[in-house]
C-alpha cells in the first residue's frame, strides 16, 4: 500500500509551526521565577539589614580602639571626639595624631539609624560609651 503524498506532507508541516512553548509552559516557568524571588527577596533584605548592624558594630570598635589610643598618648579621653581628627600634643611634649581621619557614620537613616554615633565622653572618671540604634538592633560599646 502506498501513502498518500499529503498525508506525509501534513505532519512535516505540522512540525515547523510547533518551534514556540505553549501556554501552560509559560505559566508553569513564571511561577517558578515568582516563588524564586518570593524566598529570595526576604533573604536578601536580612543581609542587608545584617551587613548594617556589623558596620555598626565595627564602627563602634573602631571608635573605642581610637579613644583608647588617644587616652594611651594623652593620659586622658578626649573631652569631644572633634579631637580623635587633630594632631595633639601630650605633656611630653609628643605629637600624635590624628587618631582618625574622620569620624564614621551610622549606616544610614533610612533604616532607622541616627544621623551620627553617640560617643558618651565623660574625661572627669575617664569612661566614654559609644551607642546607635537601628534595624531592630542597638550597638553599644564598652
Amino acid at each position: 500500500m502506498r501513502a498518500h503524498p499529503a498525508s506525509i506532507a501534513a505532519p512535516l508541516a505540522r512540525s515547523r509551526r510547533q518551534r514556540g512553548f505553549t501556554l501552560i509552559e509559560l505559566m508553569i516557568v513564571v511561577a517558578i521565577i515568582g516563588i524564586l524571588a518570593a524566598i529570595a527577596i526576604p533573604l536578601y533584605a536580612n543581609v542587608q539589614r545584617r551587613a548594617r548592624i556589623a558596620k555598626a558594630q565595627a564602627d563602634a570598635r573602631t571608635l573605642a580602639s581610637v579613644i583608647s589610643i588617644y587616652s594611651a598618648h594623652m593620659g586622658t579621653i578626649p573631652g569631644a571626639a572633634s579631637q580623635l581628627t587633630v594632631q595633639q600634643v601630650n605633656a611630653q611634649n609628643e605629637t600624635a595624631g590624628p587618631f582618625l581621619a574622620r569620624i564614621p557614620l551610622p549606616p544610614g537613616t533610612a533604616a532607622g539609624w541616627p544621623a551620627a554615633y553617640a560617643i558618651g565622653l565623660d574625661s572627669v572618671i575617664g569612661t566614654f560609651q559609644i551607642s546607635a540604634a537601628g534595624d531592630s538592633a542597638t550597638v553599644l560599646v564598652p
